[in-house]
């Protein structure tokens, strides 16, 4: 095969990959509405290839099984939301920590089924949706972090504090997508200002580690 056949070679086996890539994001997105408010048993395979207009074999190729398929929509759903979470450095930290909150709370909003996944496991234990869901707890601590004390790097007691906060969000927040009585806008000053007694109890408990100045009460 002479230099221009492999380039030939090359391009055709790279737009094979593109279209596999496309396809297989396309499939992903599908899966998203469908499970955006459906519980994972109330699919079936069948269902699924059904609303997607693929034959079910298509999705095991990508995906392996049900399970594979559901936890790359998990995956894909949650990666704008720690990628938020993680980011936004040049926003004021009380607009950031606002922001994170509020983008968290939207999620579980519009992300029902695979929010309740994520928290609580799912359809029995499931090693990936752990480390899922612990990529997302400390995407969160990570963004607290920086925004209270400047770094990421913190003291296993502050840690420990923050991780306490964002379990509590977990919980208060699956009982307001089961019933909703308060806004969102509710919400996240609910959450932010819980936040400010976790800072004032970790300056109380570690003084090196003080609160910033939207947390105190003499502020």
């Amino acid at each position: 095969m002479n230099n221009s056949q492999q380039r030939d070679d090359l391009r055709s086996r790279a737009r094979g990959t593109d279209r596999s890539l496309a396809r297989r994001a396309e499939l992903i997105a599908i899966g998203r509405k469908l499970f955006s408010d459906t519980s994972y048993d109330a699919l079936s395979m069948d269902d699924i290839a059904r609303h997607a207009h693929v034959a079910k074999g298509l999705i095991y190729y990508y995906f392996k099984s049900k399970r594979g398929y559901y936890l790359a929509i998990v995956e894909d759903s949650v990666a704008s939301l720690v990628t938020l979470a993680a980011g936004s450095l040049e926003l004021p930290p009380v607009e950031r920590v606002h922001r994170t909150v509020d983008s968290y709370l939207r999620y579980a909003e519009h992300n029902q089924a695979a929010y309740r996944t994520i928290v609580s496991g799912g359809v029995g234990f499931d090693a990936q949706v752990q480390a899922i869901r612990e990529g997302v707890r400390e995407a969160i601590v990570t963004t607290i972090a920086e925004g209270a004390y400047g770094r990421r790097e913190i003291a296993p007691l502050a840690r420990m504090g923050l991780l306490g906060w964002v379990c509590s969000v977990e919980g208060a927040t699956l009982d307001w997508i089961d019933r909703p009585v308060l806004s969102r806008d509710t919400m996240r000053e609910l959450l932010v200002k819980t936040l400010g007694g976790t800072l004032r109890a970790i300056e109380e408990l570690e003084p090196s580690y003080v609160a910033p100045a939207p947390a105190r009460r003499d502020a």
